[in-house]
């Protein structure tokens, strides 16, 4: 096998009709096939091809794909059930001294028939990837000028394409560079591929049940009951061998002597049984499984992911409730659950089932009900990012609802979320939010970068609404669901007693809501709708005598008030209005359509923690048994609001990186450092260099003489100097008392070199001199390489006292200008930095290229785990980096937004 097989493994993808396609390197057991693959060309699709009808081509063509590997040049195929049906390569010409050229030729061939079905596409956008690795930076291509069809592909990738006419043939170039338009029209491919493949999942014509059992309780049963009973409009079909009829449901002894293939098949059998019955679907052409079994070990897993892709059925499970689309064309609920689900527009995404049923059961008793619900289980296929795109494409879904516990490829979720949560709201519970194990971590920036940190800065940067719980979760879809969203954060509250009013206004504060004070224009109006003795501030306080009329007035003026963005009506009930026959509630609820704001109730004595009231005219009020929920719902409308209208943001171009230089000096590191590791002075410096990151000026010191003459020559700097102690792992100097500070004068350099090395014996390799620094605020940037998020960002306060400060912020690269904006102003820390009490800000430009530096340099190179500038002295004329630390380890580069399935 060789190095390129190894590298690059076989992995399967979606072609544009939803199909599972593998894609892997060309092996040279591969030549028959491929040889047939040219074989069984029209002697047209050859002559386009090679320019001419000669079935010579075919073993040519097969002999260059299958030959031993050789220096700059790559093959991929793509096969379907072991049929070879594209080959896409490329080849740089690289000679045998393996000298790499940055350019490389590219030729694709698609089967007869299949044509128009995304199959060269995909193929390139695999070569694409390939190349960037090896740091190729063109495609060539010749083709005849009648050759539409490739010449439309290359146009179609989203990548610059150049083309050169000469007779009646066309030279096209394509640049490689990975920018905006290209994710974006990748992000399109896969959107369609992906959402055609779950047709057969979410609206199959017709669907099967394996393991309805005669004996009530069982689960398959209890699926096929749900199937029968909601009124499934398709075909439907149980398999069972002892039995011709289950709950009225026709039965059949297996998949094969069903009188129709199902698109959809549920498995409810025991786990042993599990992979044969996946085979068995696979072989009768089904489309797609919906696994409910738990309990199965590694290898049956596999077997049955494998059975999943090697027959291209789409996987949700195992272990899983089922699925559900209540569209009254279809009405498929093939759950366990214990109601079927009410149709509405949430759709709801899940790994746990009883998170599922507890989601289900909140948006029917709210009213809002499910467009479609997926119980994800296990998740070995059919994820979260799959269903945000199959709700923006199903003119259904207004909202989005997801529990996950994991996330398969966060970074092509987030790009995802950021698209959809722009169309409709993306709700989550932030669940699994702590971690034990970053108590261990090396460096300053690792210990910060906690779990939560990591999924909060996920969660804001793609515009989802992070909840903390379930209940909370259904709070705000209420309020997404019923009312506008709040132009700000600015809050009017009135109530009818004024305790509730204060809890009421507690509870806007704690949640980071604004209560204005009334204009006096206002509160003059507001005072001749009120009666006698209510007070106007705000809250306003309308006292229990206060009407229907009256209050509904109050409230109408309080929706229209400029400086106002929402109202929340805190009520409770009083024998006053229980007197008089006044509903206060009905005061809240008349006629929403003319308030342009949203108004939410808040009743202390509501028997449930949130209730949509039907309102006069149509729509709903949420009403909510704790102010505390009210505020909590309305702060994350505000921020949703606050989202929308901030600018997406670009990720700056850095013309001034030496990328391929970076990548030598990581190279050259991990063959002397297999195991990888913490880099020395120079080497990191090095390394720094390449992304023009400013370091404070410094020497390296083996001997005391050597130390003593570094000094003199940094004295330049400022005449007093510091010193450092170092060997290889050392990390937090500090902590280990490794720092000589304010040195000045030969003899106190002599002093502090012998001092650290009888400290650090058999330890210390030598010192590093650094002249001492000027004032400035001290400050921490650093990355760590989280395994499944990616490189995530981290600033704010440094120094020795940044963990106990915790003063930080989270972003996810690669950073945007909006990221590196809302890095720096989330901070406590910020107006420090923005010059606070008519102080000089601090160099505002140099710290925001700092971090965009620093994302690159953890976008770039997947071997960067760890780096941590700390600290890092930002000041009025410039930021500069004191001391700094770089760890890496043994990684091969992954493509986090190149089309595959899990």
């Amino acid at each position: 096998m060789t190095d390129d097989v190894v590298s690059r493994p076989s992995v399967h993808a979606l072609l544009a009709d939803g199909t599972t396609v593998c894609i892997r390197p060309v092996l040279p057991s591969d030549h028959g096939r491929l040889r047939g693959l040219y074989e069984e060309m029209s002697p047209e699709n050859l002559r386009l091809r090679f320019f001419a009808a000669s079935r010579r081509s075919a073993d040519t063509a097969a002999d260059r794909a299958c030959a031993p590997a050789r220096p700059g040049y790559r093959a991929l195929l793509a096969e379907v059930d072991g049929r070879v049906i594209g080959l896409a390569e490329y080849d740089t010409g690289g000679g045998a001294d393996g000298a790499q050229k940055q350019t490389a030729e590219i030729s694709i061939a698609v089967a007869d028939g299949l044509h128009h079905r995304g199959v060269g596409t995909l193929l390139v956008e695999h070569l694409v990837s390939a190349a960037r690795a090896e740091d190729i930076t063109a495609f060539t291509a010749d083709a005849l000028s009648e050759n539409h069809e490739v010449l439309r592909l290359f146009a179609d990738l989203g990548l610059r394409t150049s083309r050169h006419f000469e007779g009646p043939e066309v030279r096209c170039t394509v640049r490689l560079d990975q920018d905006d338009t290209y994710l974006s029209a990748v992000e399109a491919r896969g959107r369609a591929a992906d959402v055609a493949s779950l047709v057969p999942l979410l609206r199959p014509d017709a669907v099967a049940v394996v393991g309805a059992g005669r004996t009530p309780g069982s689960v398959g049963r209890a699926i096929l009951h749900h199937l029968h009973t909601g009124g499934f409009t398709r075909r439907l079909f149980a398999v069972n061998p002892s039995v011709t009829s289950i709950l009225g449901v026709p039965s059949h002894p297996s998949v094969a002597a069903l009188p129709r293939t199902p698109d959809l098949v549920i498995v409810a059998v025991p786990a042993a049984a599990v992979p044969a019955v996946a085979d068995e679907c696979g072989r009768a052409g089904v489309r797609a499984l919906v696994v409910v079994t738990a309990g199965l070990d590694h290898a049956r897993t596999e077997a049955l992911l494998a059975a999943c892709r090697t027959y291209g059925m789409r996987l949700v499970g195992p272990n899983c409730l089922g699925v559900s689309n209540t569209d009254p064309e279809l009405r498929l609920d093939a759950t366990f659950a214990a109601e079927h689900p009410r149709p509405g527009t949430a759709g709801v995404a899940v790994q746990s089932g009883g998170v599922g049923i507890a989601l289900l059961d909140g948006l029917s008793r709210l009213g809002i009900g499910v467009s479609s619900f997926v119980s994800l289980g296990d998740k070995y296929d059919v994820s979260g990012n799959d269903m945000l795109q199959w709700w923006e494409s199903d003119h259904r879904t207004g909202l989005a609802l997801l529990h996950l516990e994991s996330f398969g490829n966060p970074r092509a979720f987030s790009r995802t979320a950021r698209r959809v949560t722009r169309r409709i709201p993306v709700l989550t519970v932030d669940a699994g939010r702590t971690d034990a194990g970053r108590k261990a971590a090396a460096s300053h920036t690792a210990a910060a970068a906690t779990r939560t940190m990591t999924r909060g800065a996920l969660f804001t940067q793609a515009g989802i609404t992070a909840t903390r719980s379930v209940g909370e979760l259904l709070e705000t879809a209420a309020l997404f669901h019923s009312q506008p969203l709040p132009e700000g954060s600015r809050v009017a509250i009135v109530t009818n007693a004024g305790g509730a009013g204060v809890l009421a206004a507690d509870a806007c504060a704690e949640a980071g809501l604004a209560l204005p004070p009334f204009t006096p224009a206002t509160a003059d109006e507001l005072l001749a709708v009120l009666p006698d003795g209510a007070a106007v501030g705000n809250p306003v306080d309308a006292t229990a005598a206060v009407s229907e009329d009256q209050l509904t007035e109050c409230v109408d003026r309080l929706s229209r008030c400029s400086g106002i963005d929402a109202v929340i009506v805190a009520l409770v009930p009083t024998a006053v209005a229980a007197a008089t026959g006044d509903d206060l509630v009905r005061a809240v609820t008349t006629a929403p359509g003319r308030r342009a704001r949203p108004v939410l109730a808040v009743r202390l004595e509501q028997d449930v923690p949130v209730r949509l009231l039907p309102a006069a005219g149509g729509g709903a009020i949420p009403s909510y048994a704790e102010p505390q929920a009210a505020a909590r719902a309305l702060a994350h409308a505000a921020h949703r609001t606050a989202w929308l209208a901030r600018p997406a943001g670009v990720v700056p171009d850095l013309d001034d990186i030496e990328t391929g230089r970076a990548r030598t000096v990581v190279a050259d590191h991990l063959a002397e450092h297999p195991d990888g590791g913490w880099l020395d002075p120079h080497t990191c410096a090095e390394l720094l260099s390449c992304y023009r990151v400013r370091q404070i000026p410094w020497t390296w010191a083996e001997t005391e003489d050597e130390a003593v003459a570094a000094a003199d020559r940094l004295r330049g700097f400022g005449g007093r100097v510091v010193m450092k102690a170092h060997w290889p792992g050392l990390v937090h100097k500090t902590r280990h008392q490794a720092v000589r500070l304010d040195l000045r004068g030969d003899a106190q350099v002599r002093t502090a070199f012998r001092d650290l090395k009888t400290r650090f014996a058999g330890l210390m390799t030598g010192v590093v001199l650094q002249p001492l620094a000027p004032r400035g605020t001290e400050l921490l940037a650093g990355v760590v390489q989280d395994e499944v998020f990616g490189p995530l960002v981290l600033f704010g306060l440094g120094g020795t006292a940044t963990e106990v400060l915790a003063d930080h912020a989270a972003r996810l690269a690669p950073l945007t200008d909006r990221d590196v904006h809302d890095l720096i102003t989330t901070t406590r820390c910020a107006p420090l930095l923005l010059g606070a009490d008519g102080n000089t800000p601090v160099d505002l430009e140099a710290l925001e290229h700092l971090l965009l530096r620093l994302s690159r340099m953890a976008a770039d190179l997947p071997q960067l785990a760890e780096a941590d500038f700390n600290p890092v002295l930002a000041a009025p004329g410039g930021v500069t980096v004191l001391d700094a630390r770089v760890r890496l380890l043994p990684r091969r580069p992954q493509d986090p937004y190149l089309r595959r399935l899990r």
